[in-house]
């Protein structure tokens, strides 16, 4: 009887002891449970929240201008950053015309500056930009074996005395400045203005203003009693020597034809603009 008893004791024990061992084995698998739950959901979490902030980065730092290239009598449509420069601008330019950076004069309220950007020179939406510019091939074809001859000979010859000693000119200058001369800045290089330059004088001591018909490529010469629209293509070359004792000012002659007879004039041309003038005529993709 006391081993029975003692039998069912050890039975009981044994029971308890089970019971005991799978409570704990239950609360184990719920805390996994939980925490493989909070895992899965915080990845859930992070994974939109990464894909937002990598799609609207793009869209938010790049804000484009749509622009008019205009260019030998086509217009061209191009969409660019705002943010890009003068030289990323000529060579979108060059994909969309063939024309090398090197051979192309962009104009856009003057002489477009490589190094700024489309931001920086105020370009606006819908902007017209005017493209100015020959093939290498065109420039070459133009510039015959004989042309340069005869430059070279130029350049040998000896150094005449200063333009404004001439006595054509002397009796231009010697009338001193107009009254409405323009202000000079001496030891400054400016973009044109907006305006027309106005306040100098031609051969004749007449008024003569000069204006920049950029979308036209033209430069109007005007007078009291008319004004020259001139294709800019023209012109084959522009002349300018500072006035002795006014060297703020300038002398300028724009060669409108094959010999020095053709030469238009112009006397008291501010020094600031000296080499805008040059740059908006000739282009510096000439360089023959």
């Amino acid at each position: 009887m006391l081993k029975a008893d003692t039998g069912g004791m050890e039975t009981g024990a044994c029971t308890d002891t089970t019971v005991q061992k799978e409570k704990p084995s239950c609360g184990t698998a719920g805390e996994g449970d939980a925490q493989t739950l909070l895992t899965t959901q915080m990845d859930e979490n992070a994974l939109p929240q990464t894909s937002v902030s990598n799609g609207g980065e793009s869209d938010v730092e790049k804000e484009m201008v749509d622009l008019k290239i205009i260019w030998n009598k086509n217009k061209y449509d191009l969409r660019v950053p705002l943010d890009s420069t003068g030289a990323s601008l000529k060579e979108k330019i060059h994909s969309l015309t063939g024309l090398t950076p090197a051979m192309q004069k962009v104009m856009y309220k003057g002489l477009l500056q490589e190094d700024k950007t489309l931001r920086e020179i105020k370009v606006t939406n819908g902007a017209k930009i005017m493209v100015i510019g020959s093939t290498i091939n065109d420039v070459l074809a133009v510039n015959t074996p004989k042309e340069v001859v005869q430059q070279e000979a130029k350049a040998e010859e000896p150094k005449k005395e200063p333009l404004c000693r001439q006595k054509q000119h002397r009796k231009v200058l010697d009338k001193g400045k107009p009254e409405d001369i323009m202000p000079s800045i001496k030891g400054v290089k400016e973009r044109l203005p907006s305006v027309p330059l106005s306040g100098m004088y031609n051969k004749s001591s007449g008024k003569v203003r000069l204006t920049f018909k950029l979308e036209q490529d033209q430069l109007w010469i005007g007078t009291k009693e008319r004004t020259e629209k001139i294709p800019m293509g023209s012109i084959k070359n522009v002349i300018t020597e500072p006035i002795e004792g006014h060297e703020d000012y300038h002398m300028m002659a724009f060669q409108l034809g094959p010999t020095e007879a053709s030469y238009y004039w112009v006397y008291w041309v501010p020094t600031q603009y000296v080499d805008a003038i040059k740059d908006t005529v000739l282009g510096k993709w000439q360089y023959f």
